[in-house]
Protein backbone atom coordinates (compact mmCIF):
# COMPACT_ATOMS: atom_id res chain seq x y z
CA UNK A 1 0.00 0.00 0.00
CA UNK A 2 1.66 3.16 -1.29
CA UNK A 3 0.03 5.54 1.20
CA UNK A 4 -0.02 3.46 4.35
CA UNK A 5 -0.05 5.74 7.42
CA UNK A 6 -0.14 8.88 5.25
CA UNK A 7 -2.52 11.57 6.48
CA UNK A 8 -4.56 13.33 3.79
CA UNK A 9 -6.75 16.44 4.09
CA UNK A 10 -9.19 16.98 1.20
CA UNK A 11 -11.49 19.97 0.77
CA UNK A 12 -14.79 19.31 -0.98
CA UNK A 13 -14.34 15.58 -0.45
CA UNK A 14 -17.97 14.56 -0.11
CA UNK A 15 -18.54 13.89 -3.83
CA UNK A 16 -17.06 14.03 -7.31
CA UNK A 17 -13.33 14.33 -7.84
CA UNK A 18 -12.58 14.94 -4.17
CA UNK A 19 -14.32 11.75 -3.09
CA UNK A 20 -12.71 9.77 -5.91
CA UNK A 21 -9.24 10.86 -4.75
CA UNK A 22 -10.18 10.05 -1.15
CA UNK A 23 -11.31 6.55 -2.14
CA UNK A 24 -8.16 5.92 -4.17
CA UNK A 25 -5.76 7.03 -1.44
CA UNK A 26 -7.74 5.22 1.25
CA UNK A 27 -7.53 2.01 -0.79
CA UNK A 28 -3.76 2.46 -0.65
CA UNK A 29 -3.75 2.78 3.14
CA UNK A 30 -4.12 6.53 3.78
CA UNK A 31 -5.94 8.16 6.65
CA UNK A 32 -8.35 10.63 5.05
CA UNK A 33 -10.10 13.73 6.36
CA UNK A 34 -12.83 15.09 4.09
CA UNK A 35 -13.78 18.69 4.82
CA UNK A 36 -16.99 19.79 3.09
CA UNK A 37 -20.22 21.67 3.74
CA UNK A 38 -22.81 19.00 2.99
CA UNK A 39 -23.92 17.31 6.20
CA UNK A 40 -27.60 16.90 5.27
CA UNK A 41 -28.88 15.14 2.10
CA UNK A 42 -29.68 17.38 -0.87
CA UNK A 43 -31.80 16.02 -3.74
CA UNK A 44 -29.61 17.80 -6.33
CA UNK A 45 -26.29 16.73 -4.85
CA UNK A 46 -24.94 13.25 -4.34
CA UNK A 47 -24.13 12.27 -0.77
CA UNK A 48 -22.90 13.97 2.39
CA UNK A 49 -19.65 13.99 4.33
CA UNK A 50 -21.03 11.08 6.35
CA UNK A 51 -22.14 8.89 3.43
CA UNK A 52 -18.81 9.61 1.71
CA UNK A 53 -16.96 8.68 4.91
CA UNK A 54 -18.76 5.33 5.00
CA UNK A 55 -17.59 4.55 1.46
CA UNK A 56 -14.04 5.68 2.17
CA UNK A 57 -13.95 3.64 5.38
CA UNK A 58 -14.77 0.49 3.40
CA UNK A 59 -12.09 1.24 0.81
CA UNK A 60 -9.07 0.76 3.04
CA UNK A 61 -7.64 0.07 6.48
CA UNK A 62 -6.99 3.67 7.51
CA UNK A 63 -8.99 6.14 9.54
CA UNK A 64 -11.62 8.41 8.02
CA UNK A 65 -12.67 11.74 9.48
CA UNK A 66 -15.70 13.60 8.08
CA UNK A 67 -15.54 17.30 8.95
CA UNK A 68 -18.31 19.78 8.26
CA UNK A 69 -16.36 22.84 7.16
CA UNK A 70 -16.81 25.99 5.10
CA UNK A 71 -13.52 27.22 3.70
CA UNK A 72 -14.98 30.67 3.08
CA UNK A 73 -14.27 31.30 6.76
CA UNK A 74 -10.84 31.36 8.39
CA UNK A 75 -12.02 29.93 11.70
CA UNK A 76 -13.61 26.95 9.94
CA UNK A 77 -10.38 26.27 8.05
CA UNK A 78 -8.25 26.46 11.16
CA UNK A 79 -10.57 24.25 13.21
CA UNK A 80 -10.95 21.58 10.52
CA UNK A 81 -7.20 21.37 9.80
CA UNK A 82 -6.42 21.17 13.53
CA UNK A 83 -9.06 18.45 13.99
CA UNK A 84 -7.54 16.34 11.23
CA UNK A 85 -3.99 16.84 12.49
CA UNK A 86 -4.99 15.94 16.04
CA UNK A 87 -6.93 12.86 14.95
CA UNK A 88 -4.19 11.51 12.69
CA UNK A 89 -1.06 12.89 14.31
CA UNK A 90 -0.21 15.22 11.44
CA UNK A 91 -0.91 16.02 7.79
CA UNK A 92 1.19 14.71 4.89
CA UNK A 93 -0.94 15.69 1.90
CA UNK A 94 -3.35 18.54 1.20
CA UNK A 95 -5.78 18.35 -1.72
CA UNK A 96 -7.38 21.73 -2.50
CA UNK A 97 -10.37 20.41 -4.41
CA UNK A 98 -13.31 22.52 -3.20
CA UNK A 99 -14.43 24.89 -5.93
CA UNK A 100 -17.38 26.94 -7.16
CA UNK A 101 -18.26 27.57 -10.79
CA UNK A 102 -20.41 30.06 -12.68
CA UNK A 103 -19.79 30.33 -16.42
CA UNK A 104 -21.14 33.81 -17.09
CA UNK A 105 -19.88 36.86 -18.89
CA UNK A 106 -19.25 39.99 -16.87
CA UNK A 107 -22.63 41.62 -17.51
CA UNK A 108 -24.39 38.46 -16.29
CA UNK A 109 -22.20 37.86 -13.23
CA UNK A 110 -23.89 38.58 -9.91
CA UNK A 111 -21.90 39.95 -6.99
CA UNK A 112 -22.71 36.92 -4.82
CA UNK A 113 -21.51 34.51 -7.53
CA UNK A 114 -18.21 36.38 -7.91
CA UNK A 115 -17.77 36.36 -4.14
CA UNK A 116 -18.55 32.65 -3.89
CA UNK A 117 -16.02 31.65 -6.54
CA UNK A 118 -13.23 33.83 -5.22
CA UNK A 119 -13.75 33.10 -1.52
CA UNK A 120 -13.76 29.34 -2.12
CA UNK A 121 -11.43 28.90 -5.06
CA UNK A 122 -8.74 31.46 -4.29
CA UNK A 123 -8.98 32.58 -0.69
CA UNK A 124 -10.07 29.16 0.56
CA UNK A 125 -7.22 27.35 -1.17
CA UNK A 126 -4.70 29.95 -0.02
CA UNK A 127 -5.66 29.86 3.64
CA UNK A 128 -6.18 26.09 3.78
CA UNK A 129 -2.64 25.78 2.45
CA UNK A 130 -1.43 28.25 5.06
CA UNK A 131 -3.12 26.27 7.85
CA UNK A 132 -1.56 23.00 6.66
CA UNK A 133 1.99 24.24 6.10
CA UNK A 134 3.15 23.86 9.75
CA UNK A 135 2.11 20.20 9.66
CA UNK A 136 3.48 19.60 6.15
CA UNK A 137 6.88 20.89 7.28
CA UNK A 138 7.06 17.93 9.68
CA UNK A 139 5.95 15.36 7.09
CA UNK A 140 7.96 12.98 4.94
CA UNK A 141 7.32 13.69 1.26
CA UNK A 142 4.69 16.41 1.83
CA UNK A 143 2.47 17.49 -1.06
CA UNK A 144 -0.07 20.20 -1.84
CA UNK A 145 -2.21 19.43 -4.90
CA UNK A 146 -4.67 21.99 -6.28
CA UNK A 147 -7.39 21.01 -8.72
CA UNK A 148 -6.73 23.94 -11.03
CA UNK A 149 -5.70 24.45 -14.67
CA UNK A 150 -2.50 25.46 -16.42
CA UNK A 151 -2.43 29.25 -16.77
CA UNK A 152 -3.20 30.14 -20.37
CA UNK A 153 -3.40 33.85 -21.15
CA UNK A 154 -5.37 33.32 -24.35
CA UNK A 155 -7.98 36.12 -24.12
CA UNK A 156 -10.68 33.68 -25.20
CA UNK A 157 -10.67 32.02 -21.80
CA UNK A 158 -11.28 35.38 -20.14
CA UNK A 159 -13.91 36.70 -22.54
CA UNK A 160 -16.24 33.74 -22.04
CA UNK A 161 -16.32 33.66 -18.23
CA UNK A 162 -13.98 36.24 -16.74
CA UNK A 163 -14.90 35.81 -13.08
CA UNK A 164 -14.55 32.02 -13.12
CA UNK A 165 -11.29 32.14 -15.07
CA UNK A 166 -9.83 34.64 -12.59
CA UNK A 167 -10.77 32.40 -9.68
CA UNK A 168 -9.33 29.18 -11.14
CA UNK A 169 -6.17 30.91 -12.29
CA UNK A 170 -5.96 32.32 -8.78
CA UNK A 171 -5.76 28.75 -7.49
CA UNK A 172 -3.04 28.07 -10.04
CA UNK A 173 -1.12 31.15 -8.93
CA UNK A 174 -1.20 29.73 -5.39
CA UNK A 175 0.60 26.69 -6.82
CA UNK A 176 3.21 28.85 -8.57
CA UNK A 177 3.90 30.85 -5.45
CA UNK A 178 3.96 28.02 -2.93
CA UNK A 179 6.16 25.82 -5.11
CA UNK A 180 8.85 28.48 -4.98
CA UNK A 181 8.21 29.66 -1.43
CA UNK A 182 8.26 26.16 0.08
CA UNK A 183 11.25 24.70 -1.80
CA UNK A 184 13.42 25.06 1.25
CA UNK A 185 10.92 23.03 3.26
CA UNK A 186 10.79 20.29 0.57
CA UNK A 187 7.00 20.74 0.29
CA UNK A 188 5.67 20.10 -3.20
CA UNK A 189 2.94 22.29 -4.69
CA UNK A 190 1.38 21.12 -7.95
CA UNK A 191 -1.84 21.46 -9.92
CA UNK A 192 -3.90 18.79 -11.65
CA UNK A 193 -6.57 19.31 -14.30
CA UNK A 194 -8.62 16.91 -16.45
CA UNK A 195 -8.24 16.76 -20.22
CA UNK A 196 -11.94 16.03 -20.67
CA UNK A 197 -15.05 17.01 -18.77
CA UNK A 198 -15.61 14.86 -15.69
CA UNK A 199 -18.99 13.42 -14.73
CA UNK A 200 -19.68 15.48 -11.60
CA UNK A 201 -22.63 17.31 -10.09
CA UNK A 202 -21.35 20.57 -11.59
CA UNK A 203 -21.46 19.10 -15.08
CA UNK A 204 -24.88 17.57 -14.49
CA UNK A 205 -26.54 20.55 -12.81
CA UNK A 206 -24.74 23.62 -14.17
CA UNK A 207 -22.99 22.91 -17.44
CA UNK A 208 -24.58 20.39 -19.77
CA UNK A 209 -26.89 17.89 -18.08
CA UNK A 210 -27.06 14.34 -19.41
CA UNK A 211 -25.75 15.35 -22.84
CA UNK A 212 -22.40 16.43 -21.42
CA UNK A 213 -22.33 13.71 -18.77
CA UNK A 214 -22.49 11.10 -21.52
CA UNK A 215 -19.45 12.70 -23.17
CA UNK A 216 -17.38 12.84 -19.99
CA UNK A 217 -15.00 10.61 -18.11
CA UNK A 218 -15.45 9.43 -14.55
CA UNK A 219 -13.63 11.09 -11.67
CA UNK A 220 -11.48 7.98 -11.27
CA UNK A 221 -9.10 9.15 -14.01
CA UNK A 222 -8.24 12.25 -11.97
CA UNK A 223 -7.90 10.15 -8.82
CA UNK A 224 -5.53 7.74 -10.55
CA UNK A 225 -3.42 10.65 -11.81
CA UNK A 226 -3.29 12.13 -8.29
CA UNK A 227 -2.21 8.72 -6.97
CA UNK A 228 0.91 8.81 -9.15
CA UNK A 229 1.74 12.49 -8.61
CA UNK A 230 1.59 12.21 -4.82
CA UNK A 231 4.12 9.36 -4.79
CA UNK A 232 6.79 11.46 -6.48
CA UNK A 233 9.57 13.00 -4.37
CA UNK A 234 8.32 16.34 -3.09
CA UNK A 235 11.72 18.02 -3.47
CA UNK A 236 11.82 17.12 -7.18
CA UNK A 237 8.20 17.24 -8.28
CA UNK A 238 6.92 20.75 -7.61
CA UNK A 239 5.54 23.69 -9.54
CA UNK A 240 3.94 21.51 -12.22
CA UNK A 241 0.59 21.87 -13.97
CA UNK A 242 -0.40 18.33 -14.73
CA UNK A 243 -3.10 17.05 -17.09
CA UNK A 244 -4.58 13.73 -15.92
CA UNK A 245 -4.14 11.87 -19.21
CA UNK A 246 -0.51 12.97 -19.57
CA UNK A 247 0.30 11.77 -16.05
CA UNK A 248 -1.09 8.32 -16.82
CA UNK A 249 0.71 8.11 -20.16
CA UNK A 250 3.99 8.81 -18.33
CA UNK A 251 3.19 5.77 -16.17
CA UNK A 252 2.72 3.58 -19.23
CA UNK A 253 -1.08 3.72 -19.31
CA UNK A 254 -2.52 4.44 -22.74
CA UNK A 255 -5.97 2.84 -22.75
CA UNK A 256 -8.44 5.24 -21.14
CA UNK A 257 -11.64 3.57 -22.34
CA UNK A 258 -12.55 2.34 -18.86
CA UNK A 259 -12.91 5.93 -17.68
CA UNK A 260 -15.50 6.93 -20.31
CA UNK A 261 -19.07 7.24 -19.07
CA UNK A 262 -20.20 6.15 -22.53
CA UNK A 263 -17.36 4.84 -24.72
CA UNK A 264 -19.57 5.18 -27.81
CA UNK A 265 -19.60 8.98 -27.56
CA UNK A 266 -16.90 11.45 -28.51
CA UNK A 267 -15.36 13.01 -25.41
CA UNK A 268 -15.78 16.69 -24.61
CA UNK A 269 -12.57 18.57 -23.85
CA UNK A 270 -12.54 20.42 -20.55
CA UNK A 271 -12.17 24.16 -20.10
CA UNK A 272 -8.63 25.59 -20.31
CA UNK A 273 -7.28 22.59 -22.29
Amino acid sequence: MKFLNKNVFITGGSRGIGKAIALKLASEGANVAIAAKTAEPNPRLEGTIFSAAEEIDKAGPGKVLPIQADIRFEESIQESVASAANAFGGIDILINNASAINLAQTTETEWKRWELMHTINVRGSFFTSKACIPYLKKAHNPHILNLSPPINLDPGWFAKHLAYTMSKYGMSMVVLGLAEELKGDRIAANALWPKTTIATAAVQNLLGGDFLMQRSRTAEIVADAAFYILQRPSFECTGNFFIDEEVLKAEGIHDFSKYAVNPANKLMMDLFV
